[in-house]
């Protein structure tokens, strides 16, 4: 399960450091785990047990010598969850990295590092990298450094990346305050005070809020909007590039010709802006593509275009406010994103949810793995070139399944539909039938159908085959997880590595492929398609004998909650990969902490590896298959 603790009835022995809020009672230290107490012999001094979870180093000069000893020895080889809480009562920021054996799966196991809270604008100590180790740290590290200022020295492109280069502050500071700031925690109080009508010169002063550096004039700042991102691409390249198929490394020289004639062939590179505008990106992003000719020579994202704080609001918000909040990040896979909250604050509070509510959860979800795919094949043959019948084909059955979840929940995409220990409604039985002439009659045709005229359609192989190629051991390193991850041969399935709702009642597969392209990530998206209808069928012939219609809460219905003091990180398997959310409660009703670890942010790290050295047509199809949402990236 995953790793969740809150204050026990006795304190530990040698408690960790006073609470982060200014709690009159020493938080508890973390309960250690046999790797926990391996680091601990092995490094001595350099680690003590931190509070509620995992482990603090606090001599950061050991850092990188403990993150090799856990990959290495420990076989954690995946860096899951990179993040930061600001703990403005304690004066100090405090850096949390989560690893994960992969595809054993398991616990995560956590360390941390704290450094003094800078005051101002500044920037914090640095504190090393994990890119060097875990390449998958690229992203994640820079989106901490966007919002807290922490530097990470060694990383190699350490810029904002979800807030523009002349953005002045640090967002998820708990002392940064935006334009029209009215609290700190909702419910705010009235934005109309004295409740008449007063003039607009007598309202809350929110100019008073718009506060600008010294020296800083908006109309006069004009910084390059990207920062330095095209510096290290405009660096002279040899034009050799070495492409990775699968089938050997071998460098892009033309047929017949020697390196000298090559040479007198040889073009200017160019770099070219894909997006933000643009149907091939999925959303705003911009994909800006260095091309010798029409050969990919490097590759760098631009991202942010939808950002707007989402976990800013969500330390805002109270904690039920939340749910309805996680539909917007990928609005493909609501159900998902509900669940996966709900499913940490239900293990900090120590809610048990009725058999009922568990096989709801797993059918809406599962049917919603079933649209998503749905989509996510639609849209990849949309970036092959089949521009209308494929994607409308595939559209149709998606609105057969969103029909359904809209008729139980009262909204197609963003649901609301979990609540802490239940779920908001429970199936008549008209919509029971629904389901079951879905699961059992209509989507298994389909996806025969779908299965017999693509698979072997001689076009989308020739695009798919061998293009965005990336072993399994640098997926693994690049944090990659979901269909991409086992596409290239890596069973790794939060369903089964840890195990949440009721998954393990269920007889069902794991599909895995090996070849690591494109082709295979369609081939392992249809084969788990099959795989969620039999668990699907499995659900509602269980749920029929071994739940109670309408028994869909469990424990207390409330609309205001106070979560114990602790912290939990709980991911659940979404159709893109895992989703994961790091909460942090100091026993009030808003979250003091609330982080996504995005499975679509970060799937897109990989994608520089396996663009270069591909056609710049094929990275667009390489994009397609990593199946991202941009709601979800930027947040």
């Amino acid at each position: 399960m995953s790793e969740v603790t809150a204050t026990p009835a006795k304190p530990a022995a040698k408690p960790a450091a006073p609470a982060a809020h200014g709690a009159a009672k020493p938080v508890a230290a973390a309960k250690m785990t046999p790797e926990m107490s391996a680091i601990a012999a092995k490094f001595g001094g350099a680690v003590e047990a931190a509070q509620y979870e995992g482990l603090l180093v606090t001599d950061h000069s050991k850092f990188i010598e403990i993150a090799t000893y856990v990959r290495d020895v420990l076989k954690y080889n995946q860096l899951t969850n990179n993040t930061a809480t600001d703990y403005i009562k304690d004066g100090v920021i405090e850096v949390v990295n989560q690893f994960t054996r992969v595809p054993q799966g398991g616990a995560p196991l956590t360390l941390k590092l704290r450094v003094p809270r800078p005051s101002g604008n500044d920037k914090t100590q640095p504190v090393p990298s994990l890119c060097p180790l875990y390449p998958g740290a690229e992203f994640q590290e820079r989106e901490t450094y966007d919002m807290y200022g922490v530097v990470f020295e060694g990383h190699p492109d350490l810029r904002r990346i979800l807030m523009w280069e002349g953005f002045n502050g640090w967002p998820l500071r708990k002392d940064w305050k935006e334009a029209y700031y009215e609290g700190d925690t909702k419910p705010f109080e009235s934005r109309w005070p004295g409740g008449d009508h007063k003039l607009a010169e007598e309202r809350v002063p929110w100019e008073d809020n718009v506060n600008y550096p010294p020296g800083f004039d908006p109309f006069a700042f004009k910084p390059h909007p990207d920062g330095d991102i095209y510096d290290s691409m405009l660096a002279p390249s040899d034009g050799t590039v070495s492409i990775d198929n699968g089938h050997g490394v071998a460098p892009t020289l033309i047929e017949g010709l020697n390196a000298s004639e090559m040479a007198e062939l040889k073009t200017d590179e160019i770099i070219v802006n894909m997006g933000p505008q643009h149907p091939s990106t999925h959303g705003v992003l911009r994909m800006v593509v260095k091309l010798d000719g029409e050969k990919v020579t490097d590759l760098k994202l631009a991202l942010g275009y939808l950002h707007r704080n989402h976990e800013k609001i969500g330390e805002r918000n109270t904690w039920l406010h939340n749910i309805p909040y996680t539909d917007r990040l990928d609005y493909i896979t609501g159900i998902y994103n509900e669940w996966g909250y709900v499913l940490g604050v239900e293990r900090m509070m120590g809610l048990k949810t009725t058999d009922r509510v568990e096989y709801l959860r797993v059918i809406t979800g599962e049917l919603t793995r079933l649209a998503s795919h749905f989509w996510a094949i639609g849209f990849l043959l949309n970036d092959l070139g089949a521009f209308f019948t494929p994607a409308l084909y595939f559209i149709t059955e998606r609105d057969l399944i969103i029909d359904l979840l809209e008729a139980v929940t009262g909204s197609r995409m963003m649901c609301n539909y979990m609540r802490f220990g239940g779920v908001s409604r429970d199936f008549t039985s008209a919509q029971w039938a629904m389901a079951r002439e879905l699961a059992f009659e209509r989507l298994p045709r389909t996806i025969d159908e779908l299965d017999h005229f693509l698979t072997e359609n001689e076009i989308l192989k020739a695009r798919s085959i061998g293009t965005g190629y990336m072993s399994a051991d640098r997926c693994i390193a690049h944090s990659l997880t979901g269909p991409c991850l086992r596409a290239a041969g890596i069973g790794y399935d939060v369903r089964r590595a840890d195990p949440y709702g009721y998954y393990d009642r269920f007889d069902f597969n794991i599909p895995v492929l090996y070849n690591g392209d494109v082709y295979d990530r369609y081939l392992v998206r249809v084969q788990e398609m099959r795989e969620s209808l039999k668990i699907i069928q499995q659900a509602l012939n269980q749920a029929e004998t071994q739940s109670k219609v309408g028994d869909i809460q469990g424990g207390k219905k409330a609309y205001n909650h106070r979560v114990p003091a602790g912290q939990c990180y709980a991911r659940v398997e979404t159709p893109k990969g895992e989703l994961g959310y790091y909460l942090v409660s100091d026993g009030n009703q808003n979250p003091y902490k609330y982080h996504i670890r995005s499975c679509s942010y970060i799937n897109l790290n990989s994608m520089k590896e396996m663009a270069v050295g591909q056609k710049v047509a094929d990275s667009v199809v390489i994009l397609g298959s990593l199946d991202i949402v941009l709601g979800e990236v930027d947040r």
